[in-house]
């Protein structure tokens, strides 16, 4: 009798230190030259593999932009629970203030965003999933996705991009607030 097995997928080993050293490549770069001039050889480079890897895994260096920029806001991260919808909010949106005050961060936004092009960015994807979710605890406040995308989320990402000087410690609460008018 011959015995036949599958060979299970791996989650760790080879592929997650090659997925590590990448994201780290593209972190370091960026934050020393700016989205737009990282090219994959440079990043192949830094991150001591050879580019095919990059190309294998990701596909291309906009998709990989992408990625890394979505990387850090992690969507399977807990939401707080504070028991209003406007904290919760407050909260939430602090949180993507204070890592969109990382130049890197700001940098992979942009990045990020100009390599989706006509496809919506997993980031924003990410974060109308999160407000969904936030909706979702507090069904009679009558808000919607739209909502909160357009008068929390939208004006945070305008900062990041055009006006990052501008986002400071009472950002969060003051997209909220108008929310709540």
């Amino acid at each position: 009798m011959t015995s036949t097995t599958t060979p299970s997928k791996r989650t760790g080993g080879r592929s997650a230190a090659v997925i590590h050293s990448v994201r780290t490549a593209v972190e370091e770069l960026v934050r020393e030259k700016g989205s737009e001039r990282v090219t994959v050889p440079m990043i192949a480079e830094r991150a001591g593999v050879n580019p095919t890897s990059i190309y294998r895994r990701w596909g291309d260096l906009p998709t990989l932009i992408n990625d890394i920029a979505t990387y850090h806001l992690d969507p399977d991260r807990p939401l707080a629970d504070h028991g209003s919808l406007r904290d919760d909010l407050t909260d939430w949106a602090r949180g993507l203030v204070t890592h969109f005050r990382k130049p890197v961060n700001a940098a992979l936004l942009r990045g990020g965003a100009g390599a989706a092009g006509d496809r919506q960015s997993d980031c924003l994807r990410n974060r109308r999933t999160e407000s969904g979710m936030l909706l979702a605890r507090h069904p009679e406040s009558g808000l919607t996705e739209d909502e909160v995308m357009d008068v929390v989320v939208a004006p945070i990402i305008y900062r990041v991009i055009f006006q990052p000087w501008t986002l400071d410690d009472s950002t969060a609460e003051t997209v909220v607030a108008r929310l709540f008018r």
